[in-house]
């Protein structure tokens, strides 16, 4: 019997100690391996709704509103033209201001179009803005090699679930203001991961009265187009 004990108190109690210590270590890691899955989904959701942010943006500098159809800002991107103001030579460059105030001396009715031909022509001591129109697609992320305008339409790693978008024109302190707002839910963006973390998030945010997800603008407020993470 002494020998069975201690049998048991030099094999087995070594192992249950070895099991409670991954038992103790899985229960501690979970939340911390969610954190960092969380943080990682939300980077790449984030700069989706800043890339939204943008388009919608440049759609309501044309269209004097924006749009809740993720069609219209798509099209609008591959298609649509805006107006961009280019500003040729500087104002701290005294030869090239004293050269230009010389040339409108002269011709009163020039105009900056007529100044810019000029300066194709070789004449670069001037300085003047003109606006010109350029396809959206030619200006907006140019330098993101990588960029898809169709990705707009989903939330990241949720299975082709669709970014949730509403537009309205709302009346403030008697000012028709466009609004628009951008949505991904925490049950989507973080599909697939611990279910029971994401109801402890959802229930956080909802005991401060924030939304459970990220969104960018707001169709209740205007926020100035802000993100809910900035």
């Amino acid at each position: 019997m002494k020998i069975l004990k201690t049998l048991l108190t030099i094999v087995v109690l070594p192992v249950v100690i070895c099991v409670l210590a991954v038992v103790i270590f899985k229960s501690v890691m979970v939340p911390v391996n969610f954190d960092h899955e969380r943080g990682l989904r939300e980077k790449v959701a984030i700069q989706r709704l800043k890339d939204i942010r943008s388009l919608e943006a440049a759609y309501k500098s044309v269209n004097g509103k924006f749009t809740a159809s993720i069609d219209s800002l798509i099209d609008f991107y591959r298609t649509g033209k805006m107006s961009i103001i280019m500003q040729i030579g500087s104002s701290d460059d005294s030869a090239a201001v004293a050269n230009t105030q010389l040339l409108k001396k002269k011709n009163k009715k020039i105009t900056p179009e007529q100044m810019y031909e000029l300066y194709l022509q070789g004449e670069k001591n001037l300085v003047f803005s003109i606006s010109q129109e350029i396809f959206v697609k030619d200006t907006l992320f140019r330098s993101r090699e990588n960029f898809v305008v169709d990705s707009l339409r989903y939330i990241p790693f949720s299975g082709s679930e669709k970014v949730q978008f509403d537009a309205v024109v709302k009346r403030v302190s008697g000012v028709n203001v466009p609004l628009f707002e951008a949505k991904m839910p925490f049950e989507l963006l973080l599909k697939g991961m611990d279910k029971q973390l994401i109801i402890n998030l959802k229930a956080d945010r909802k005991a401060q009265d924030r939304y459970a997800g990220l969104m960018v603008g707001s169709v209740s407020s205007p926020n100035n187009n802000a993100g809910n993470w900035e």
